[in-house]
């Protein structure tokens, strides 16, 4: 998979929180671009949103996706 889709992760509010998650996706291939004041990432890469979500998850973030 390499489009991009975007989750909404309610619970990301910081520099912190934005290093935490690009360091959850790097491993996975993906690359995100983030909006903090939508509490929004929008991901790129080989990875399905399913596992993106996953990642997230497990350190703490909550994610769902956006549609479209």
């Amino acid at each position: 998979m390499s489009d991009a889709f975007t989750l909404s992760v309610p619970d990301m509010s910081c520099g912190h929180c934005r290093a935490s998650i690009d360091a959850a996706l790097a491993p996975l291939g993906g690359t995100a671009a983030f909006d903090m004041d939508t509490r929004r990432v929008t991901v790129s890469g080989p990875l399905a949103p399913d596992a993106a979500i996953e990642a997230l998850d497990r350190i703490g973030f909550p994610a769902q996706t956006v549609p479209a």
